[in-house]
């Protein structure tokens, strides 16, 4: 081989690899659109207070043939009961206190008979907590359909006011 075409030939190789390089240590720049400016609102999380005065709102304009109560006591529906139930698997006979219940964020009503209860909760609270278990339970005992909404979720007025309906139907 000449050493004229190996020299080129080496020549290429480096060429290749610096390229190479250079692509690998700024790969934002190739994939940032030049043309185009991105920008993303961040939406800030609601309170519970918030939350609290949204679902007001959508309770009084759209189920406004129910009276409502707020921040309602477990006793206040079913009075100071001492009950055994099944709430975990690994303690079938754990006695419970309805005083012991989460409050239920919101009371539908008709008549002074209660219809649904509304409970309002921040991550899987509604899974896990034992209060709104037992609050929970006791609605359920109740015949009262239990309504859940997680805050962290956008809960949007249609979605809320089309599954509480559905609870009521």
């Amino acid at each position: 081989m000449d050493f004229g075409k190996l020299l080129l030939k080496i020549a290429g190789v480096a060429k290749d690899y610096i390229e190479k390089q250079e692509k690998e240590a700024s790969p934002a720049q190739q994939s940032r659109p030049t043309h185009q400016e991105v920008v993303q609102e961040v939406e800030r999380e609601k309170t519970n207070a918030e939350w609290v005065v949204y679902f007001r709102e959508i309770l009084q304009d759209s189920f406004s043939f129910y009276s409502i109560r707020e921040n309602v006591p477990v006793t206040d529906l079913v009075g100071f009961a001492n009950d055994e139930f099944k709430l975990y698997k690994t303690r079938p006979t754990q006695a419970y206190k309805a005083e012991w219940g989460q409050p239920y964020s919101f009371v539908l009503e008709s008549g002074g008979t209660p219809k649904a209860v509304v409970m309002l909760g921040n991550g899987h609270s509604h899974d896990s907590n034992v209060k709104y278990l037992i609050a929970r339970m006791y609605a359920k005992k109740l015949g009262i359909p239990y309504i859940n909404f997680y805050t962290q979720m956008p809960n949007e007025r249609n979605y809320v006011i089309g599954r509480i309906r559905k609870f009521l139907e």
